[in-house]
């Protein structure tokens, strides 16, 4: 049980908020330029995980260069090149570490490997929401935290959008039990797949091309993506009837990733605008997701059957849950030291959010 309560129960306190680094790095002063351009053009390329004007992710990259070029009065020129043009989907991560392109839009769950601690950045199973995770990082001690982190690579983050609350995954087979997991071949990133993996799934990390062919063709039995805008798009419904209302990733933060080096070569002013025209992206992103996801679950064809999953699973993806954190933590400072910043923020936070946002929806509904 101690283990269950591993989310609410740590024993830190509101004042870890103000906790910036795992190490204690000193912060290094931005030595951008004056904030006059004087004419002079910089040309940025960015390269994305998604395929080329990508609904809603990619076509919100589109419009965040859009608006880098209006607001800086076409001084600044953000090229986006989609997935497989310059470098794979899955690579853009070290391309961009290693100044072969100048940034990346992508998910940050997808570089866990790279370091686990990267997995709460791109948000937790059973956690915070979109607003809640902006809300950490901007406030909570998160975004520090994920720069000191992203620096080791020559990196810097920026919140590159969020998907809001996301759907469970389309299943070939109805899940009635625990046991139907086990062997289940599920195309799922992250901490819910580290989760998943711990309940018999075999978790897969494919790219947004892949997904449908790899589903139709029975390479894998299930998969998770978005939410009904994006999931009817990809024609999920075709190959697997049963789609399930999600628990993994209630506020999946998205990142536009410069590279450092190049990034405190810009000046003030571009760095501002590019900032500025992130956190539109960001807000757009998510309300966009709302919307199209509302239209689109009116929308779903009558085959459709939208099942949640059975209460002996879910109990028993939060004992797995905690026993991932644990385990994690043990075996990595960075990941204990990130955690520690989450979980404060989450104990700061639930008690007000029980009493405004959830006691609101309970009197609604």
């Amino acid at each position: 049980m101690k283990r269950r309560d591993f989310l609410t129960t740590a024993a830190v306190g509101a004042g870890a908020l103000a906790f910036t680094g795992c190490h204690r790095a000193e912060e290094t002063a931005s030595k951008g330029s004056a904030n006059i351009n004087k004419g002079k053009k910089v040309t940025l390329k960015l390269a994305t995980s998604w395929p080329a004007h990508f609904p809603i992710m990619g076509t919100g990259v589109d419009t965040f260069a859009k608006r880098c070029g209006e607001l800086s009065g076409g001084t600044l020129e953000i090229k986006v090149f989609a997935k497989n043009i310059l470098v794979p989907a899955m690579q853009v991560f070290d391309a961009t570490s290693a100044a072969q392109i100048d940034a990346f839009h992508s998910g940050v769950y997808y570089w866990k490997g790279k370091n686990s601690a990267f997995s709460i950045f791109g948000g937790m199973p059973l956690g915070l929401t979109s607003e809640e995770m902006i809300t950490w990082l901007k406030f909570g001690g998160g975004y520090e935290l994920w720069r000191e982190l992203y620096g080791k690579f020559n990196l810097y983050p920026l919140i590159g959008g969020t998907t809001g609350p996301q759907m469970g995954g389309w299943f070939k087979k109805e899940i009635k039990s625990l046991a139907d997991l086990k062997g289940l071949k599920m195309r799922i990133p992250g901490l819910g797949g580290e989760v998943m993996k711990r309940l018999g799934v075999n978790p897969v990390l494919l790219p947004a091309g892949e997904i449908y062919t790899a589903l139709e063709r029975g390479t894998i039995d299930a998969t998770e993506w978005v939410g009904p805008a994006l999931d009817s798009m990809m024609g999920f419904a075709k190959a697997a009837p049963y789609y399930y209302t999600g628990w993994h990733e209630p506020g999946s933060i998205l990142e536009i990733t410069f590279n450092k080096a190049r990034w405190e070569k810009l000046s003030d002013e571009h760095r501002a605008i590019i900032t500025a025209a992130s956190e539109e992206m960001t807000g757009n992103m998510l309300q966009e997701f709302r919307y199209k996801n509302a239209k689109a679950l009116a929308e779903l064809p009558d085959t459709v059957q939208i099942k949640t999953f059975p209460k002996e699973m879910m109990e028993a993806a939060k004992v797995a849950l905690n026993d991932v954190l644990m385990d994690e933590s043990a075996k990595s400072d960075d990941f204990k030291c990130v955690l520690k910043s989450y979980e404060a923020f989450y104990k700061l936070n639930k008690p007000w959010d029980d009493i405004s946002t959830k006691n609101f929806l309970e009197i609604r509904s």
